[in-house]
């Protein structure tokens, strides 16, 4: 994850409560950030603070038809995307908060273009209104809207804060629309979905797709032992975009099995020379399970790129095994039979059926952030971390955090019996050459 840092220790006081429902910081932790982003970059021109707001239509019928319950597992879910699709966007500081009702709020201080935020935005809502279980069986389905803001040089935060709410009340009254800027100005060279799909077909061949590598540690001593492969698109027009933007629009055009076997293979080679005791971790994909033929055209990459199998670990996310869980488990199975370790992802984040632990050939839980951003102040949040690794302890499998930023929080995940972990504390993701040296 590209993102430095969620939240700044040092600069979030204590007495600042967070949501107790999303486990996101309050609205006015936000507009202190905004405060010291602003008086930060005084002066400069652009101003590089960028933020969104983001409201979900109708929301209080969702309350009424299916209960208040149903009601607060969607803010959950939707305090989760808006996490983890910022953690994978953006390459600098951001931070994401709870607002009133149904409303969340994104800043971040990030040099980029209109277009980029824009893009970002489009991605988002449409990874927002995806379907979504419901509990007790069925799905809905949300409508967002999002307020999008350029802040300008030396704007305070109640400026900011005031202009994104009058934009999102103006766009939650048009029918049909979905995204509008506070400053109500036209993009002026934006790209369709249609330009950004015809870009993505001639990425690989122009060398756009960029693997780093997030380091992940030894809890017990702190050593390195290996990282995570993470994908990033290069856009010639747009800047840097993360693996979860580059992957939307590979489904949409259906060019997910190419991108993935080629970032797959990128990852294996720049992996190939390191030294005996780092693992590789890759991610897996729904459609790379879908298939049923994955094991056996995994097993040809690997081949080829001469990485060994027993130092290697696939992460799965539950998404990746909502279509068919027993062709997953049957697929994944044979790799495992090769000496590949297989890692449960994102756990905690969402609706986790644990029928996945039974059923899968699992060797590592490997814990979302939002699981530990609480637990050196929250008493219930350490009692959920317990729970969770002595389950997990119980099965024989051993847990990664991801996510660590401060010292605290490494130290506790360490006493509860966590055996690895990555995050920015440590190292933020780096190239294949950096993280030999980081081993030396």
């Amino acid at each position: 994850m590209i993102a430095r840092t969620m939240l700044d220790p040092q600069f979030l006081p204590p007495e600042l409560a967070r949501d107790a429902l999303t486990g996101l910081p309050d609205l006015e932790t936000a507009r202190a950030r905004l405060e010291l982003w602003s008086k930060a970059h005084e002066g400069e021109s652009p101003a590089t603070v960028h933020a969104l707001l983001l409201g979900l239509q109708r929301f209080d019928t969702i309350n009424l038809a299916y209960g208040a319950a149903t009601g607060d597992a969607v803010l959950a879910e939707v305090a989760a995307t808006l996490s983890h699709f910022a953690a994978s966007e953006l390459d600098g500081h951001w931070l994401a908060a709870r607002g009133g009702g149904g409303s969340f709020l994104l800043v971040a201080d990030e040099a980029c273009s209109r277009e980029r935020w824009q893009f970002f935005a489009e991605q988002l809502a449409e990874r927002i209104a995806r379907p979504m279980a419901r509990t007790g069986g069925g799905s809905l389905r949300l409508s967002p809207r999002i307020a999008l803001l350029c802040g300008l040089p030396g704007e305070g935060a109640e400026s900011v804060l005031d202009r994104l709410a009058q934009t999102l009340t103006s766009v939650q009254r048009q029918q049909g629309r979905r995204i509008a800027w506070a400053d109500g100005e036209a993009l002026r060279a934006g790209r369709t979905a249609a330009q950004l799909e015809a870009d993505l077909l001639d990425t690989i061949d122009r060398d756009e797709i960029e693997i780093v590598y997030q380091p992940q540690f030894s809890l017990a001593d702190d050593r390195l032992v290996g990282a995570e492969a993470l994908a990033r698109w290069n856009h010639p027009a747009l800047g840097r975009i993360g693996a979860g933007t580059l992957f939307a629009v590979a489904e949409r055009m259906d060019y997910v099995a190419q991108l993935s076997s080629h970032i797959a293979m990128r990852a294996l080679a720049g992996a190939r020379d390191w030294p005996e005791h780092l693992r590789l971790s890759l991610n897996v994909t729904p459609s790379d399970l879908a298939s049923g033929s994955f094991a056996d055209e995994f097993r040809a990459v690997l081949a080829e790129s001469g990485f060994p199998p027993r130092r290697l670990t696939l992460e799965v996310t539950e998404q990746v095994l909502l279509s068919d869980i027993q062709v997953a488990s049957a697929e994944l199975g044979r790799l495992a039979g090769d000496g590949i370790r297989i890692a449960l992802d994102d756990f905690g984040a969402g609706f986790c059926n644990f029928r996945y632990l039974k059923l899968l050939p699992l060797h590592y839980l490997k814990l979302d952030r939002s699981m530990i951003d609480g637990i050196g102040e929250d008493p219930r949040d350490l009692a959920v971390l317990r729970a969770i690794v002595a389950m997990a302890h119980a099965l024989e499998l051993a847990v990664i955090v991801e996510g660590v930023e401060v010292e605290e929080q490494r130290q506790l995940v360490a006493r509860e019996g966590c055996a690895l972990y990555q995050g920015f504390l440590r190292a933020h993701p780096m190239s294949s050459a950096a993280l030999v040296a980081l081993a030396s």
